[in-house]
This record gives structure tokens, sequence and C-alpha cells, in this order.
């Protein structure tokens, strides 16, 4: 795949790169959500809603996105 405005700057490895990064970082977003609101749910007894919002949409995405590649691949 060539992109016609950066040409040979960006080829299919930067664009495999991003899409790995981005995952990592996906990943890496989801257990800290979930690390710090179960910090303060067992440390501090506070049930932390946002976080346990965030730690759910990331789980729930993640795994519908999983079902689905695999049904339409």
């Amino acid at each position: 795949m060539n992109i016609p405005i950066v040409g040979s700057l960006v080829d299919e490895r930067f664009l495999k790169h991003r899409l790995q990064s981005t995952s990592t970082a996906g990943i890496v977003g989801a257990i800290l959500a979930i690390v710090l609101f179960e910090y303060r749910y067992f440390v501090k007894h506070v049930w932390s809603w946002d976080l346990f919002a965030v730690a759910v949409t990331m789980v729930v995405v993640k795994l519908a996105l999983m079902a689905w590649y695999r049904m339409t691949d």
C-alpha cells in the first residue's frame, strides 16, 4: 500500500506497528483501570463507578470485536 502524500515514509510495517502499539496501549489502559478500581475498592472501600465503567467498557468492546472478527474472518 502506498499513500500518495507521505510516499515512502509510511508503508505496511509502519501501519502494522501503529496497529500493534494502539492495541497494546488499549490493553494496558484497561488493566490499569481495573487495578486502580480494585485498589480503591479493596483498600479504601470506595466503589468508583467511573473506573468501573471504563474497565467494563474496554473489556466488552475487546471481547465483542474478538467475536466479530472470529465470525467474519
